[in-house]
């Protein structure tokens, strides 16, 4: 949610941007009613979320894939070398923060807020915020289409 609102508000309503975790725990599920509660108190839209997993295949139909923390680069690692086409799949990972000009290199992941109290929703929201507007610049000033 938070990606695709710096994507409206930049002007580019074509991207698609996708959610998947790397377990089956929570598939079919709507969002943690903690993390709803945080979006809405800081004006993000909040249409109902279905939790869905991440499989090999999902790589295929990706151009980048955007994990939170080493763990899920790891496992989403693993997922890759049993795509399609494993160097490609692989070339596709990156780690959110590490688009954050302020975050500390040596801790580049996302804390899972879940067992905690909703302070640990709003850093989360603030590491979310920082790391995508940097993953936007990166885009943005990337070639979209190959050179004539």
């Amino acid at each position: 949610m938070v990606f695709g609102a710096l994507l409206r508000d930049a002007g580019l309503d074509d991207v698609i941007v996708d959610s998947a975790g790397t377990g089956d725990w929570h598939v079919g599920d709507d969002m943690d009613h903690r993390a709803r509660a945080t979006l809405v108190a800081h004006g993000y839209e909040h249409p109902r979320h279905e939790a869905k997993q991440f499989t090999p295949a999902d790589f295929a139909s990706r151009d980048l894939v955007v994990a939170l923390d080493a763990g899920h680069v790891r496992h989403l690692q693993e997922l890759a070398s049993s795509a399609d086409e494993p160097d490609e799949a692989q070339a596709k990972i990156v780690l959110l923060r590490s688009f954050d000009p302020d975050a500390d290199p040596a801790d580049l992941d996302v804390p899972d807020p879940y067992y905690g109290g909703p302070d640990g929703f709003v850093e989360v929201l603030e590491q979310i915020e920082s790391a995508g507007a940097g993953l936007l610049t990166s885009l943005s000033q990337q070639t979209l289409r190959p050179p004539l």
